[in-house]
């Protein structure tokens, strides 16, 4: 047990020399001479250290349904007319989840429900159809989406809405910003450092679900939009509509790139934008069939302009104008590249940190951890003399170790992260104390110093992998289903664990050996 060969003994020690290395950069910062290939992360500080926001976000699904309703509508009514078969009536039934197909002959049935089967797909891994067809007994095709099928679309609407929201964010400059989910259809973000997060909630509230459309010029002005328009506010003067047709010309999805400049001629901040190929291709067909027609550009049912097609536009770029500042055309131009929400966030809870505070609770947490740490380093040398002082050693490069672990994986310390570093100070001294105790035993039944260390060691080995790896278990299990700042703590801990498992029974092992190699004591001072 205390043997190490010149490798062994090489690898420990440059592994203790990385730590510190990877721990340094959160004394100071990064040294102009280190090369750019070295990492150099720290541990950020959370929102109750730092102070900032924490918004709790929850998914309008009843938006999504209608959504997905909505697209079903346009899809079966171009299926109806690409087969040339004709019906009388076709309206999404929101409360059933399903879509009502009223025919125009009865006899049709078997060549309408033949068409729409082109629509089922299967989701990879799905165990039902994104769509069931049925007749209904008054001889309407209901085309409904099966419950298994929302429930995916749900979860599918969290993980996206996640995405956009961070793309949102690190866009806006907010650091180390903190998304995760909570439940079935909620969102935590956790914003450091911000106290007035009034932009940021403006950035993720916004859904920037951008269309074109053409503006229909020979609707008559009137309260109610003709068949087939819709009727939408102007974005600068809610007063005033237009009716533009409901069929989507373009769809923002087809973006390609968004960014905010000043138009060279008139000075004015505008938004320029490009499209993909698909969108690229569209723009050019729809612009070049309405030459001399208004063209709507709409944000989130706002119509932000309506210019008048001049020319056909086939170079799949144009530019968005309308009264904009610099933030906005930057935060327009911003949301427009982070992509559409799959539907609306509601605000249910909003917290806002003070600084003050989060200095407050650094001083505690930092009090307490020293208060902590001495109080443990005195017991062991109090109670175990120059062996305590060998595990108080491996202690402080068990602080260093994990420090070096959490700021190499860009961790987010918070207060329960540092109560779980002072558990773990208890949790290391344990198995130094389990190996003392052991040693001291073998001493008292008479060993001499090399058998009694050998057989203290190698007896408490078991326990303490025994030990740790049942709290390890606990932890995993902590992160896996706890809340984020259970999970704060857990990965603290877990960390602990794994850097105590290698202090306190290699590196102790290896202080404890060269001491003993350079010594050859008569008896051991336990």
């Amino acid at each position: 047990m205390l043997y190490f060969t010149r490798a062994k003994t090489y690898g420990i020690m440059l592994l203790c020399v990385l730590g510190v290395l990877l721990g340094l950069p959160n004394i100071g910062p990064r040294p102009a001479f280190l090369p750019g290939f070295v990492p150099w992360s720290q541990v950020h500080l959370g929102l109750d250290l730092r102070g900032g926001s924490y918004l709790l976000l929850q998914i309008d699904f009843a938006a999504v349904e209608k959504q997905d309703l909505n697209g079903l509508v346009d899809q079966v009514r171009q299926t109806m007319r690409t087969a040339g078969l004709g019906y009388t009536g076709l309206h999404a039934d929101i409360p059933n989840h399903q879509v009502v197909l009223h025919l125009l002959n009865a006899s049709d049935a078997p060549a309408v429900t033949a068409a729409l089967r082109k629509l089922v797909t299967y989701a990879p891994n799905a165990s039902s159809p994104n769509i069931s067809i049925a007749q209904a007994p008054d001889g309407s095709i209901n085309i409904s989406i099966p419950h298994q099928t929302l429930i995916a679309r749900e979860a599918q609407a969290v993980d996206q809405s996640i995405t956009i929201i961070q793309r949102r964010i690190d866009g806006s400059g907010v650091l180390n910003p903190t998304i995760a989910r909570q439940g079935t259809d909620q969102i935590v973000v956790q914003l450091p450092g911000i106290s007035d997060p009034s932009r940021v909630k403006t950035l993720i509230g916004t859904t920037a679900h951008m269309t074109f459309q053409m503006v229909d010029s020979n609707a008559q002005p009137g309260p109610i939009a003709p068949l087939g328009d819709t009727q939408l506010p102007m974005a600068d003067n809610p007063q005033q509509s237009m009716d533009v047709f409901s069929n989507v010309a373009v769809d923002g999805a087809d973006l390609d790139n968004a960014q905010a400049s000043t138009d060279p001629q008139s000075g004015q901040w505008v938004v320029n934008f490009s499209l993909n190929s698909v969108g690229a291709r569209e723009f050019a067909d729809v612009t070049t069939a309405n030459v001399g027609k208004l063209f709507a550009i709409i944000l989130d049912g706002k119509i932000i302009e309506a210019p008048v097609i001049r020319e056909p536009i086939t170079g799949g770029s144009g530019q968005i104008s309308g009264n904009f500042t610099a933030q906005s055309a930057t935060d327009l131009a911003l949301l427009l590249r982070a992509g559409a929400l799959p539907a609306p966030l509601n605000i249910v809870e909003e917290q806002s940190v003070g600084p003050d505070l989060g200095a407050d609770a650094i001083r505690a947490g930092a009090l307490s951890l020293t208060a902590g740490f001495i109080f443990v380093l005195a017991f062991m040398a109090v109670f175990y003399g120059l062996f305590g002082w060998f595990a108080n050693a491996a202690l402080v490069m068990n602080l260093v170790i994990m420090l070096a672990i959490l700021s190499f994986m860009g961790a987010t310390l918070t207060l329960p992260g540092m109560a779980g570093i002072l558990l773990t100070l208890g949790m290391a001294v344990d198995a130094n104390v389990l190996i003392n105790e052991r040693v001291r035993e073998e001493v008292k039944a008479g060993r001499k110093p090399l058998a009694a260390l050998e057989a203290g060691y190698k007896r408490a080995y078991g326990t303490i992998i025994d030990s740790n790896v049942t709290t390890l278990l606990a932890h995993v299990t902590l992160f896996i289903f706890g809340s984020p700042p259970v999970r704060g703590f857990a990965v603290t801990i877990c960390v602990g664990i794994v850097t105590t498992m290698f202090t306190a029974t290699v590196l102790v092992r290896l202080i404890t050996s060269r001491w003993y190699i350079s010594r050859r004591p008569a008896s051991l001072p336990v």
